[in-house]
């Protein structure tokens, strides 16, 4: 048998995919990449059996298949990569739901459990960068506080892009000299499609769904196009667009934290029997009329004490005015006898601070698209001119119905003057069921306009001077926008009784019992605090715009030294700058102002439904103000006004310039030693120039309009690296390649880290700072991997992964001297604080890191043994565990800041294991596959030394399925179905007891879809 030629042994099919559409890399990103004009379709081994004869023609889903496996053995590095299955059409329709089929990756989901973000080999999304068509790109979104707020880091929200104006994605797991610093991760590279990557002189592709999901019960459309034109065999014009509109309905349980009973209690001095000094209790509720603790009597909240926080009207009979004592001995008694790690009568139930429903209304609107020219003047240029343009614009409504009582203290007429009637908990002091009087009810309302836009042009260049010589290179603009207006605005009906919190049925969704008839507008008020303190609503406001522009220039060569032998030497110059600004409602109006005349709640207000559908009756449909009535009623646009740094309001700029160059080289024996080894050696330096300013708020001069103002504060520094890599692959045998990898990688912090601002709260005694003078995440990483491509279009490998982080970035807290702050005195005037007092501030550091470690296998495996029909099946599968340590940073000392408190756990985002699946079938006419999956729990933070070791997010498993059909050579029928089995988001606090934070339903979404070919 003939031995297949070494141009040609490591590609096993020749597919119309290749024929089609050439996943040739974006020019500037080389590596191990190879000459764009070698990357045309190779016809298969001469030694295959499968090719004997005739080639076979592979189309659709396993095409695309085949052609990321040729990808990736070719590569020297470990990179994974899903093509499109034809020429506007990807796989699947969310770019980071593609990526759960690649090894290593995990996913994040967003509002209506769409994919957001990823995580690779354990490592979150703050440490994956995002490359499209070559130049580094950051998009940015806002979401609830929940799921990250507004968005101020490095990382890449993938749902602000459509999957249809990309050809390819790759997720680069090592690293190489010539590709850009920043990831700790991966790195992952987007590719939209260029004229010349189809071999029709002219085509066009369309595609338009209908989409339902089965709790908004609405229909929307999700359109594209793509035309290709090519004029002669040296100039070609491409242009796409998508465009989508959907609605999502968004049903949740949340608990916002979990809080022993202490915490919000009352503190009382008692005398116990055989003491003869008082002893501080804390009382968590209003005890019983008549209530003894341990034969002392006792009455809480006591009575008397102006300006102790303690309510008007509370005496031995009521908890404040108009409140009675109703707490039963027994169910108080219960409570006092539990003991808590805190060692305080109490303290060993744990109860929601604020349990409520939630329901978030959205409409999206996706509109993005690319336009490229692309010449070719001769085999050796190539020209190109990308231009991309994302549009993500969310109007979204959330709602909740806040038992706000359970987590205020005294001073603000909380769980002190709440009275507990019964209660029950299991054997970690998690709540079963309880019953109250004197519960704060609050309706919220949040209603939010965001628009993300993203736009990007990029000249890329390549000639080839000779056979030995080329050149290349790259210059790029681009930019992300992010306007968010939000208005939130709360009525609240205090002292409610009967208030009911029942887990007996359901440990992550409890009954909720209010006693009341929340529909009803009348029991809530809204307007200025009453004397007594009893709050009646909320207001706030603010305008937010964060940018992100950024500048790439870049120039590389590339000289074949010797046959095997590339000398490959670049250099790079990046800029980037981070602005946000923020507008607040001004002073005055940040509290309930009183309502107009002659206008009601029942003017304002809309029903809040489809709460109790979606939950079974568990929880209850509610009133919530209605933001267009609200705004129209107190003439919010005319009346209401903003302001900025001039009254405190947050402002923030990071501007970085990054210097880079590299020097490395590439080799391949395979020509001239019996051992083909293939790979890459260098080296890069980046010099990084950081100039950051913020606003620190300031005591406004006499006569100013507002009591604060802001300051800018500025800091200039400069950082440097060097980043050594090197990335080896053996062909072991023409079926059998070993890889290893090591690299020196780094990861910067999030822009928000960096701005030099900060802000004290003078009652509380606390602070909040960031950190300008943060250092990058600096790792050393080693990788190998094994690999067997034992058949056409199969893989079987295995891949151990290390990366030893040497630093971290934690949020720690130490007691610091007011007057070390950084903060003007004059911030003390009108309190009774002294520049020596200590607070306790938290701030962003660097501390110890740890290692992180883990395997990954994968199977790819057609059936093509099979007789008959079962040659069409095939299956795809992926398995990985990582384990991490990272002494976690939890209390240090007041004077050195040493760490006093440590503990050592896992990264947070990090699943220890994740794996997905396919089973798929697909014939000349015919394709239907389906995915499963599988992502375990991980934390999502590490608290300070409180009663909960941790907070995490639970283990999910997601099953999607899809299917086509080809009515003609030139239109496809799709239909879709994502989500299954109605898999739910829970979040949890304490790893023992798990008590729900938060559960949410996405509902099922389904898809048909029609695309047509030319």
């Amino acid at each position: 048998m003939a031995q297949a030629s070494p141009n040609t042994r490591r590609l096993l099919f020749t597919t119309s995919l290749a024929a089609l559409m050439v996943a040739s890399p974006a020019f500037g990103q080389t590596g191990t990449q190879t000459d764009p004009a070698d990357q045309q379709p190779v016809p298969p081994p001469a030694d295959d059996s499968e090719s004997q004869g005739a080639d076979i023609i592979v189309t659709g889903f396993r095409a695309s298949l085949n052609s990321a496996l040729n990808q990736k053995r070719n590569e020297t590095a470990a990179i994974d990569s899903i093509v499109a299955e034809d020429i506007g059409k990807f796989p699947d329709s969310n770019l980071a739901e593609s990526m759960q089929r690649i090894p290593g990756v995990a996913l994040s989901r967003g509002d209506g459990g769409e994919g957001r973000n990823i995580s690779v080999r354990g490592l979150g999304a703050q440490f994956t960068r995002v490359r499209i068509n070559g130049m580094e790109g950051v998009s940015q979104v806002s979401g609830t506080d929940i799921r990250g707020g507004v968005a101020g880091g490095r990382s890449f929200d993938f749902v602000t892009f459509p999957t249809e104006i990309f050809s390819s994605l790759s997720v680069r797991k090592t690293t190489s000299a010539d590709v850009e610093e920043g990831s700790l991760g991966a790195t992952v590279d987007l590719r939209a499609p260029k004229p010349f990557d189809t071999t029709k002189d002219f085509s066009i592709s369309a595609t338009a769904r209908g989409i339902y999901n089965d709790i908004s019960k609405q229909a929307d459309p999700r359109l594209s196009a793509l035309i290709s034109k090519k004029f002669g065999d040296t100039f070609g014009v491409l242009g796409s667009i998508a465009y989508s509109r959907r609605h999502i309905e968004e049903y949740a349980y949340s608990a916002v934290d979990i809080l022993p009973t202490y915490v919000a209690g009352q503190a009382q001095s008692v005398t116990l029997p055989g003491q003869t000094t008082p002893t501080s209790i804390i009382f968590p509720f209003c005890t019983p009329v008549g209530y003894t603790y341990q034969g002392v009597p006792v009455t809480s909240p006591a009575p008397g004490f102006a300006n102790s926080g303690n309510p008007v009207g509370a005496d031995a009979n009521n908890c404040s005015t108009g409140n009675p004592r109703t707490s039963t001995q027994e169910a108080y008694d219960y409570i006092m006898s539990r003991t808590g790690v805190s060692g305080r009568p109490g303290g060993g139930v744990f109860l929601p601070r604020l349990p409520r429903p939630a329901k978030s209304s959205q409409d999206q609107e996706r509109l993005a698209g690319t336009l490229t020219l692309q010449w070719k003047p001769s085999d050796r240029t190539d020209i190109s001119l990308d231009g991309l343009y994302a549009r993500f614009k969310v109007d979204r409504l959330d709602t909740y119905l806040d038992a706000r009582s359970m987590g205020r203290t005294a001073s603000n007429n909380g769980q002190p003057m709440m009275s507990i009637k019964d209660i029950e908990v299991d054997d970690n002091g998690s709540l079963i069921y309880g019953l109250w009087d004197g519960v704060d009810l609050r309706s919220e309302m949040q209603d939010e306009q965001f628009t993300s836009t993203f736009r990007q042009v990029n000249l890329n260049i390549d000639h080839r001077f000779s056979d030995t010589f080329r050149v290349y290179g790259m210059a790029g603009l681009s930019d992300s926008i992010l306007q968010v207006n939000r208005l939130q605005v709360a009525m609240d009906s205090n002292d409610t009784d009967d208030f009911s919190i029942d887990f007996r049925d359901n440990p992550d969704i409890p009954t909720l019992g209010y006693g009341v008839d929340l529909t009803d507008p009348s029991i809530f008020s809204y307007g200025p605090p009453l004397p007594d303190g009893n709050q009646r609503g909320q207001i706030s406001s603010f305008d937010r715009r964060n940018s992100i522009l950024s500048q790439t220039f870049e120039l590389n060569t590339e000289w074949e030294a010797a046959p095997g032998f590339i000398v490959v030497a670049g250099g790079q110059y990046r800029t980037g700058e981070y602005t946000q600004r923020t507008r607040d409602l001004i002073p005055s109006q940040r509290l309930p102002l009183t309502l107009p005349a002659g206008v009601s709640l029942s003017d304002l207000t809309f029903v809040t439904t489809g709460v109790s559908d979606n939950f079974g009756g568990a929880m209850q449909d509610f009133a919530a103000i209605d933001p267009d009535k609200f705004r129209e009623a107190v003439g919010f646009d005319a009346n209401y006004q903003y302001c900025g740094i001039e009254c405190g309001s947050g402002y923030g700029r990071v501007d970085e310039t990054y210097k880079s160059g590299y020097l490395m080289v590439k080799f391949d024996t395979e020509q001239t030693l019996p051992l083909a080894i293939r790979g890459d050696a260098g080296v890069r330096y980046v010099h990084t120039d950081l100039q950051t300013e913020g606003t620190i708020p300031n005591a406004a001069p006499a006569g100013s309009e507002f009591p604060t103002v802001g300051i800018i504060s500025t800091v200039d520094r400069t950082y440097e690296d060097w980043l050594p890599s090197a990335n080896v692959a053996i062909d072991l045998t023409p079926n059998l390649i070993a890889r290893l990898a090591a690299a020196r990688v780094m990861s910067r912090p999030a822009y928000s880290q960096l701005i030099p601002s900060g802000s004290a709260n003078i009652a509380i005694r606390t602070g909040s700072f960031s950190n300008p003078f943060l250092d990058p995440i600096r790792a050393n990483t080693f990788d190998a991997a094994l690999e067997w491509y034992f058949a056409p279009g199969s893989l079987i490998s295995i891949a151990y992964f290390h990366k030893d982080i040497e630093t971290y970035i934690q949020n720690t807290t130490q007691l610091v001297p007011f007057r070390d702050l950084g903060l003007p005195d004059t911030l003390l005037l009108d309190s009774n604080a002294t520049p020596d007092e200590l607070f306790n501030v938290s701030r962003s550091n660097n501390t110890p890191g740890g290692p992180l470690r883990g395997f990954e296998v994968n199977v790819q495996l057609p059936f093509t043994f099979l007789p008959g029909f079962l040659s069409n099946f095939g299956a795809l599968g992926n398995f990985t565990r990582v384990r991490s340590d990272i002494d976690y940073i939890l209390q240090t000392d007041p004077v050195s800041g040493a760490p006093t408190l440590t503990r050592t756990a896992p990264l947070v985002g990090l699943s220890p294991e994740t794996a997905s699946g396919t089973l798929y079938y697909e014939d000349e006419r015919f394709s239907i596959r389906s995915t499963v999956n599988y992502r375990a729990g991980f934390l999502t933070g590490i608290p300070g030394p409180t009663d909960s070791d941790a907070n995490g997010n639970a283990s999910s498993v997601f099953i999607d399925a899809s299917a086509s059909y080809n009515l003609t050579e030139n239109i496809k029928l799709i239909a879709e179905v994502s989500n299954i089995t109605n898999e739910t988001n829970r979040l949890y606090t304490d790893t023992v007891r798990q008590d729900p934070l938060y559960t949410a339903y996405f509902g099922r979404t389904y898809a048909l879809a029609v695309n047509f070919q030319f």
